[in-house]
């Protein structure tokens, strides 16, 4: 029977990156992964491009980003931070662009490039990958792993890896299995909750401008119609509800209002404008078309691809066959008012299955963060979501698996 130095039970991107370190560094090491390729969760990451880190400089200010886990990051961010991971495929043949908000991307703008860079890493350290394997069973002997079932193999190694990923987006294998294996081990588990989710609505205006995205928006949220926050940035329309970075940021807020009343919101379509100018605007427009009906104009008052929505909501308040030049000043109000303030009622949040991530898993109290051992297993690293870290989109989950995953591939095989 093979036995390896390190076997890592995972191959997203924190396994990928972790087993390539160690086998960098001499290990004989075996990467299992269920799926029929590696990579299926970085293959879906913004939008098919990957938006592999955010290139905020300031480790002090990046490690804001993940709130009351900050303090346990510090000595992985030190190790392997922003600026490492960044030189690491950088400078490694995988050119990276920076976008809006720090987001960085492959050059290529391609996903698969990111995987298949990590694929080569695992290579040039001679890593074994086997695919389709699907693990069953954790066994323990004195503490320690002894070996992990994994069809009708018994496979064992000194230390282990488990970089399963959590429960987010099920159909890339991300099914929740690491976080059985930690209870079973002696760990506790935090319950899985979606943190960076879509929200639904009620409106069906809103359900049919599926795909319609609006930059530089500003969206106020009520509960009871008392004002709670309001946050400014892009808002993606899907056929259930509102998306985009700007909504996934705040689902874990609205959550927290859901259960206190009913959960309505605003959205701005001209932020920038205050109603008196964007009557003016208006206007204008009015005067250019004054014989043409309402309502073929409304693709010129409003955001490109909004109309059909505008059209519904207006149709409810006035006449759209009317001609320009015959709109009441009352009329055009209601224009300016509901430009100024769509009503959306939220409904909920949706599920796992469409969260791009889910908070819960093991408590950092339980892991030794200058190396990502667990302080149960003496032979066991935990990485990426599997670990139960808070943060936003725009590239701060990808680091977290680049930086615990790094961490945990330069620590297994030490004595210390």
């Amino acid at each position: 029977m093979s036995k390896y130095d390190l076997i890592v039970v995972g191959g997203g991107a924190s396994g990928m990156i972790a087993a390539g370190r160690a086998g960098e560094r001499g290990l004989r090491v075996l990467l299992l992964e269920k799926n029929i390729k590696l990579g299926s969760k970085i293959l879906i990451t913004g939008n098919g491009r990957c938006n592999i880190l955010n290139a905020i400089e300031d480790e002090h200010m990046l490690l804001e980003k993940y709130g009351s886990s900050k303090k346990f990051l510090y000595s992985i961010f030190a190790q392997f931070g922003e600026k490492e991971a960044f030189d690491f495929f950088n400078l490694g043949g995988l050119p990276l662009v920076i976008e809006g908000n720090n987001r960085a991307f492959p050059k290529s703008q391609s996903a698969q490039d990111v995987v298949d860079f990590l694929a080569d890493y695992m290579r040039r350290g001679n890593v074994e990958v086997r695919n389709q394997r699907v693990v069953s069973s954790v066994q323990m002997k004195d503490g320690n792993i002894e070996s992990i079932t994994c069809g009708s193999d018994v496979l064992i190694a000194d230390e282990y890896i488990f970089a399963t990923g959590g429960t987010s987006h099920p159909e890339t294998g991300s099914t929740g299995d690491g976080y059985k294996w930690l209870k079973q081990l002696g760990h506790t588990v935090i319950n899985p909750t979606p943190s960076l989710v879509p929200l639904r609505v009620k409106e069906n205006w809103a359900k049919e401008l599926s795909g319609i995205s609006l930059e530089d928006m500003k969206i106020t949220f009520f509960v009871d119609n008392k004002k709670e926050f309001k946050l400014n940035g892009r808002i993606l329309f899907t056929h259930f509800g509102i998306s985009g970075p700007l909504i996934l940021n705040c689902a874990s807020k609205v959550s927290k209002l859901l259960p206190t009343g009913v959960v309505t919101a605003e959205i701005d379509m001209f932020p920038k404008l205050d109603s008196g100018n964007l009557e003016r605007k208006i206007i204008s427009i009015f005067d250019t078309n004054k014989n043409k009906t309402l309502k073929n104009i409304i693709s010129e008052l409003v955001p490109a691809g909004m109309s059909k929505g505008m059209l519904v909501l207006l149709s409810g308040q006035m006449d759209m066959d009317i001609k320009v030049h015959s709109v009441t000043k009352d009329n055009r109000k209601k224009i300016v008012n509901l430009f100024k303030a769509l009503p959306i009622t939220i409904t909920g949040l949706m599920g796992l299955d469409r969260a791009i991530v889910a908070d819960g898993g093991l408590p950092l109290t339980e892991v030794d963060m200058r190396t990502m051992r667990s302080k149960k297993v003496n032979n066991l690293f935990v990485t990426g979501d599997l670990l139960h870290i808070n943060r936003p989109s725009g590239g701060f989950s990808l680091q977290l698996c680049w930086s615990t995953g790094y961490v945990a591939g330069s620590n297994a095989g030490s004595k210390d």
